[in-house]
């Protein structure tokens, strides 16, 4: 089958590799499209993947095509969105409910080979199923969701809260519109590009600005979250955040990304810096929240990209350029 595979740091390419045979309780999963995101370009690096070659590819859905002699929950032709996950179970993270931190941590896409290929195969209990109305080729948009939820999870938002948020690329666009249903008094929105500042408005975010001293909220906001990674965005986020508020590190920082606190600050204003890592407990319920139309896939998904074109599709991310891409097999 054609796949896209990175061969080295900083180089992928498009080439035919075996097609995947299921396990006695995996699915061979025809995909339908497969989401670029910014750990692809991390694992480009030689970033998060223990080992090169891997087949990239953790966002995607497709039709099950495959299925193990253990299988009964899924049949072919079942339409699924998969969750990249795959936990041990047995260590201590795990055993305590915290299994995205799992010890021996795996991910379709990121330690196996993933969705970026015509098949992928995936364990049956990371498969949820389609409902008739939602579009297979639109389901790759449920894990990055799926991963917004989790965030959210993690902040605890009250409602009324003040929000900021920078970076008006996929995730912080998902997490805008989360705050919108989770009762935010007002969600406002940081981006130095402007066509994706565009987005955010036309998403309804309160006020949109390159930089936050544009923007009017001089007691700063309850819940800040950086959905960029960029060290310049996380070192200006901490300094926006309201006495008594949170800031939520929701973006992808390179290894090497060094920002400074103010510990007396944290103590005297008790502000709350956390972290949302992956997927946790959140799959399902975005899968659902998806198919009620919580996000509008014409909006979302900006470039629909043949698959051949893979290395072409990840310098277009890398620059920058449009929103959610996905590669067709």
């Amino acid at each position: 089958m054609k796949a896209a595979v990175i061969e080295s740091v900083g180089r992928a390419v498009v080439t035919e590799v075996p097609d995947p045979t299921p396990g006695p309780r995996e699915v061979v999963v025809e995909v339908a499209a497969c989401g670029l995101c910014g750990t692809d370009l991390h694992i480009l690096q030689g970033e998060f993947a223990p080992k090169l070659p891997i087949v990239p590819g953790h966002e995607f859905a497709g039709e099950v095509v495959g299925v193990g002699a253990q299988v009964t929950e899924v049949g072919l032709g079942d339409r699924v969105a998969v969750d990249p996950s795959l936990y041990c179970y047995e260590c201590r993270y795990c055993r305590t409910g915290h299994n995205n931190l799992c010890e021996r941590w795996a991910a379709i896409g990121v330690t196996t080979a993933g969705g970026a290929a015509r098949y992928a195969v995936a364990p049956v209990a990371n498969c949820v199923r389609l409902p008739e109305h939602v579009r297979t080729e639109d389901a790759a948009l449920v894990e990055p969701l799926s991963c917004a939820v989790r965030g959210y999870d993690v902040l605890n938002s009250r409602l009324g809260a003040h929000v900021l948020i920078y970076g008006s690329g996929t995730m912080g666009l998902m997490m805008l519109e989360l705050a919108k249903r989770t009762g935010a008094a007002s969600v406002d929105v940081v981006d130095v590009n402007p066509a994706r500042l565009e987005t955010a408005r036309r998403l309804g975010a309160s006020a949109s600005a390159a930089n936050a001293d544009e923007l009017d909220r001089p007691r700063g906001w309850d819940v800040v979250v950086d959905a960029t990674g960029n060290a310049a965005a996380i070192q200006d986020g901490l300094d926006r955040v309201a006495k008594a508020g949170t800031f939520l590190q929701f973006g992808v920082a390179d290894y090497a990304t060094r920002v400074t606190v103010d510990p007396y600050r944290i103590y005297n204003q008790e502000i709350t810096i956390t972290g949302s890592m992956a997927v946790l407990h959140s799959f399902e319920r975005a899968a659902e929240l998806f198919a009620n139309g919580v996000l509008d896939p014409e909006v979302f998904i900006s470039d629909r990209i043949p698959l051949e074109r893979y290395p072409e599709a990840l310098e277009q991310f890398a620059a920058g350029v449009g929103r959610k891409i996905v590669v067709v097999p």
